[in-house]
């Protein structure tokens, strides 16, 4: 009969071998992580906008960016930008407004517009990523972004007037 003392070293022996075995044992592949199935964005709700030039009129179909949210995001991390699209910045009242290129890949044309539709300035051309400001010359009610050079292309000059239902509000 063997001894309490030979059982308790030997089954501590069988469970530290146990141990190791189970330490050098390949790892179970863990399970795949369930795919994570984001929420279908909705397309962008487009809006006609006019800007009536001296050649005559430009159409665009702009998506309306009027809440801080949709302002900061701006066209950010956009890699292309239709000819005839862009985003509206309808910041609510007159006021005097900066923009930067953080985060933008393309350039844009910036076209600051007041609150009669009438445009006050552009930044044409600006640069991608950069962090120094593009400020409006004046208070304005509005901001168009468009492709870069599209302003020249298009013939569009400060007084010319942007035709849009933000701009007819009482």
């Amino acid at each position: 009969m063997k001894s309490k003392a030979f059982i308790a070293r030997h089954g501590l022996l069988a469970l530290f071998a146990a141990l190791t075995l189970a330490a050098c044992a390949p790892a179970r592949p863990e399970p795949a992580a369930a795919p994570v199935v984001e929420a279908a964005q909705a397309p962008p709700a487009f809006e006609q906008l006019e800007v009536i030039t001296a050649k005559g009129p430009v159409s665009f179909k702009v998506t309306v960016a009027d809440d801080e949210a949709e302002r900061a995001q701006g066209l950010m991390y956009r890699s292309v930008l239709d000819e005839h699209e862009g985003m509206l910045f309808d910041f609510g009242r007159v006021q005097p407004v900066a923009f930067w290129m953080k985060n933008t890949l393309i350039p844009l044309d910036m076209i600051f517009i007041g609150a009669d539709g009438r445009i006050v300035n552009i930044a044409a051309n600006t640069t991608p990523h950069s962090l120094q400001p593009v400020p409006s010359a004046a208070p304005v009610l509005a901001v168009l972004e468009i492709g870069g050079g599209l302003s020249e292309e298009f013939g569009i000059r400060p007084g010319d007037r942007v035709t849009h239902r933000i701009f007819q509000r009482g």
